[in-house]
């Protein structure tokens, strides 16, 4: 292929338009040509920045997906059950594929994608982005180069924030299992592809417990009222009030420039339009009273082939947003998080490393840098032919994370019961 490499994107909320804006970065490698969402606003919105023809601007990816091959790359970033939908016909059309995760909640259709896949020229990458930050290649070198020793036992939190998890997974989107993913599959398939990929190890059982805590109507306080505008009695000492989270709040608002949530609420992205979408829209509901049945909390234990055990930890009762990571190993440990990106490296007997992973990346933005560098590594590989390298997150190793995770949710559901991977893969029919 030659430059620029030119992209169709299928959906442009946030995860779209995040891909799409990497054209800013590398402008003579990409160019975005073709957009398709249901929301006019941002269809007209992609149309303006990226100066897309208005004869390859679609109210919907079918609608894309019945013209011609329009690009050299399709991004897949509509909504969790509809990714296999479109990524299949986008194949068959010749595209390669940039394929938001998860795949799917439905392992029959990942399968249907695998064998689809197959027989198609096209490449398929799924977006889990932390393989592609510095922080966590230095830590997968580290423990590659057996810094210390075998490694026994990983301790790795995601963090998910107070007001991350009322915006996400209360009130927005990602909320309700039945309509997109379970939270560990959603959330966290980015952690258990990331634990797996560092140790170099496979998952042999997999046990989980967790359940929603707080989110749930009989947990609402007294005088508490449907939407956070109309009517409650506790607005003031409430901290998930909408108006907090998205309008005055330092770290989030809207009022303080930090537009990231409230982008999500409107087009405009205005102090007026983020308020009409509170008065009117899921975001302005109260976290006691939505409609969503995904976790706030869940713990899960991974025991891998080798007999070292991993315990993962995802919880919403945080103040920030991050990842917390601890490898303990025959010969050392190491202690890292993706706040600060400070990596510690403690050798048994030896004085302390410290290593500030921020040094080593271009950029820290987008899931510590991951977002562009999966964009960078995908250009690379088509405009130089190059093969998958250890890191690509081709579909065929994205199913292990899918795997874990979806064994994870059915330990949950059975009360922490122990899931051997291999028998529930086995086991799970062709054709749910």
């Amino acid at each position: 292929m030659k430059a620029p490499i030119t992209f169709a994107i299928a959906g442009f909320g946030d995860r779209g338009s995040t891909y799409a804006s990497m054209q800013k970065l590398f402008p003579d490698k990409m160019k975005v040509v073709a957009v398709a969402d249901l929301n006019p606003q941002k269809v007209e919105k992609a149309q303006r920045l990226y100066d897309i023809p208005v004869e390859n601007c679609f109210a919907s990816a079918e609608e894309m997906l019945e013209q011609e091959k329009l690009a050299d790359v399709l991004v897949v970033s509509t909504m969790d059950r509809q990714h296999v939908g479109h990524a299949i016909p986008g194949l068959r059309k010749g595209y390669n594929i940039l394929l938001e995760k998860p795949v799917s909640p439905e392992l029959d259709k990942c399968r249907e994608l695998l064998e689809v896949a197959k027989g198609c020229p096209g490449k398929v990458i799924v977006c889990h982005v932390l393989r592609y930050t510095a922080f966590y290649n230095i830590l997968k070198d580290l423990l590659d180069k057996g810094e210390i020793g075998q490694v026994v036992s990983i301790c790795a939190n995601e963090n998910v924030a107070y007001w991350h998890q009322a915006h996400s997974f209360v009130r927005g989107n990602w909320r309700n299992s039945q309509e997109t993913s379970p939270m560990i599959l959603q959330k966290s398939c980015h952690d258990m592809d990331i634990l797996t990929w560092l140790t170099g190890k496979k998952c042999k059982a997999v046990s989980s417990i967790g359940g929603t805590r707080l989110f749930k109507k009989e947990c609402a306080p007294e005088g508490a009222a449907p939407r956070c505008l109309e009517g409650c009695k506790v607005k003031d000492k409430c901290i998930f009030d909408a108006e907090k989270i998205y309008i005055t709040d330092p770290k989030t608002g809207i009022k303080s420039g930090k537009g990231w949530a409230t982008s999500i609420l409107s087009v405009e992205n205005t102090l007026e339009s983020t308020y009409e979408a509170l008065r009117t829209g899921p975001y302005g509901r109260c976290v006691y009273f939505c409609d969503n049945d995904v976790v706030d909390h869940q713990q899960t234990l991974l025991t891998m082939e080798d007999g070292s055990t991993i315990s993962f930890t995802m919880c919403a009762f945080t103040q920030d947003c991050y990842r917390y990571f601890k490898a303990m190993g025959t010969k050392g440990e190491i202690e890292a998080d993706m706040k600060s990106n400070i990596i510690k490296v403690r050798r048994f007997g030896q004085e302390e490393e410290t290593i500030d992973a921020g040094a080593f990346a271009e950029d820290l933005k987008g899931h510590g840098g991951g977002d562009s560098g999966i964009i960078g590594d995908f250009l690379d590989m088509l405009l130089g032919g190059k093969e998958a390298t250890q890191r690509t997150t081709t579909l065929e190793s994205s199913m292990e994370s899918h795997f874990m995770a979806l064994a994870a949710e059915e330990s949950r559901l059975r009360g922490g019961a122990l899931v051997n991977l291999e028998e529930f893969v086995s086991s799970l029919p062709e054709k749910q």
